[in-house]
């Protein structure tokens, strides 16, 4: 296989060089997951209700429980005696908001369910509808066995109707139940919005909200904007995001951290929702929190703007015309290792773009801060470097990439040709081979700088690599640059180089002697 065939079918794994709109994603799916795969404790898929309580007071409720059976708590439940029957509902309650194993596969099995979803219907009594509602939300916040239980019960609907209850503590324990719901996945996501959440949903946001409902809200809108597989309707996406656009001016911090992620969700599920979130008007409001003072805001922020920068190349500008690149010295020195290797994350996708966003990154002077990645950070954010300067070499003009040489690029480069990843592997060898294909005058200055830094001998050794493709493109390295039998030192016969790579002479002679170094 030539090194034009190995590139050619490389270009796939880059933003912009493939062949449709899903191939112009330059997203590699391991990578993907591992950015994704820590659960933020700020915005959990469910949240049980757990009242703040000394441990006194827990003590004193675990020993009263602790005396009453679950056949009495269901027996008292069915009770016609009101006040019975609420403290029976309560006891439940109490059970399911216990900090420490709440038994809600035995209260299931217990047949209290239908009993709990019945006492929805009460509006004569709003009491007994919230102690019904909290249980329920806590039941509903356990596993999708456990969910699908309440679901089964016909508890959706009935959440729906609390949603207009005169009393607001009502409302609230229904926005979290329906919250618990939806976060079980896609498929309760869509039975729930096809059941009509969202407008009842939406109008709680306003001024006069208490501070914690309004929390509650957010949390259920990130919720409704997870998953990708499907992703949410388009029809509810473009009714969440004049309110995420009014969320995101949000003081609390905690509002303003779920707004983001609700913003990078959307962002995650391909070029036509990254242009909804855009023509929204959000993004000079979302770039700015790059520089957030809490670490939680910029985590979030940094995600959302680098799924927006993985789509075309006019969706990246976007992100780019914000003066976005500003604020990435300070990302790439922050004390967090995981802000540098999502900041250097995002410029991969920068330096995967046209030559006009190559250029911002080098006159942004983070090329020098890429490297320093690449050299000295953790493995993780080495391997997003490797990529930002594999794709800087693919997108670059000569002059970009005889740059990127000038700050000693190579050294560390050759450097992750020894590490157990194969795919970091690879992704240097594409580098360094098109490094060498655009070199022209420079090509013996730059082979002797591989030659002197150890690589020449690891690419050497990499012919013996048990993975095809790095064996053949060691191969396809040595031996168009470096084999005895290819070229002789005379510059004359060099050929000429351009940005579509050498223009060969087709009267000059072939010399026999090779390169000498």
């Amino acid at each position: 296989m030539s090194t034009d065939s190995i590139n050619k079918a490389r270009f796939q794994h880059f933003k912009n060089k493939g062949k449709d709109q899903d191939e112009m994603r330059r997203r590699r799916n391991e990578v993907t997951f591992e950015l994704r795969k820590s659960k933020r404790d700020e915005s959990l898929l469910k949240r049980r209700n757990v009242p703040q309580a000394d441990s006194t007071e827990e003590e004193e409720t675990d020993k009263a429980l602790g005396h009453t059976s679950l056949d009495v708590i269901v027996t008292n439940a069915n009770s016609p005696e009101p006040d019975v029957q609420l403290s029976a509902i309560q006891g439940a309650r109490k059970l399911l908001s216990s900090d420490r194993n709440p038994p809600i596969d035995d209260l299931i099995q217990s047949g209290i369910l239908p009993i709990l979803v019945h006492c929805l219907r009460r509006h004569d009594n709003p009491s007994l509808q919230f102690e019904a509602a909290w249980a329920l939300t806590n039941i509903a916040s356990g596993t999708s066995l456990q969910t699908t239980a309440v679901v089964n019960t016909g508890a959706v609907p009935l959440f729906l109707e609390l949603l207009k209850s005169p009393h607001q503590n009502v409302c609230e324990q229904a926005v979290w139940a329906l919250g618990n719901i939806i976060g079980d996945g896609p498929d309760f996501r869509d039975y729930v919005i096809k059941l009509g959440v969202v407008p009842p949903l939406l109008s709680f946001i306003k001024p006069e909200i208490p501070l914690p409902f309004l929390r509650n809200v957010t949390w259920v809108i990130v919720n409704l904007c997870r998953n990708k597989d499907p992703p949410p309707p388009v029809e509810t996406i473009k009714e969440l995001l004049p309110a995420l656009c009014m969320l995101i001016h949000h003081s609390d911090v905690n509002i303003l951290v779920d707004t983001v992620w609700a913003l990078s969700y959307l962002t995650d599920g391909g070029n036509d929702q990254i242009q909804m979130v855009i023509d929204s008007s959000v993004v000079p409001q979302l770039v700015p929190l790059l520089s957030h003072k809490e670490v939680k805001v910029q985590t979030a922020a940094l995600r959302a703007v680098g799924n927006i920068v993985t789509g075309t190349d006019e969706q990246t500008q976007v992100v780019l015309n914000c003066d976005a690149l500003s604020h990435f010295p300070a990302l790439l020195n922050h004390s967090k290792e995981k802000i540098n290797k999502e900041a250097v994350w995002f410029l991969s996708n920068i330096t995967a773009g046209n030559q006009q966003q190559v250029q911002a990154v080098i006159d942004a002077g983070l090329i020098p801060m890429i490297i320093h990645h690449l050299n000295k950070g953790e493995f993780q954010t080495q391997k997003e470097a490797a990529w930002a300067i594999s794709n800087l070499t693919i997108s670059g003009t000569k002059a970009q990439v005889s740059y990127l040489v000038s700050q000693k690029v190579i050294p560390p480069l050759c450097n992750l040709l020894t590490v157990r990843d194969p795919q970091v592997i690879q992704v240097v060898l594409d580098g360094i081979s098109n490094v060498l294909k655009l070199a022209g005058s420079q090509f013996f200055t730059i082979a002797n700088e591989i030659e002197e830094c150890g690589g020449l001998y690891k690419i050497e050794a990499l012919q013996n690599h048990e993975n095809e493709e790095i064996y053949k493109l060691a191969y396809e390295i040595i031996d168009q640059y470096f084999s005895d039998d290819q070229a002789d030192e005379d510059l004359s016969l060099m050929p000429q180089s351009s940005d579509q790579g050498y223009q060969f002479d087709p009267n000059a002679a072939i010399p026999t002697d090779g390169f000498k170094f």
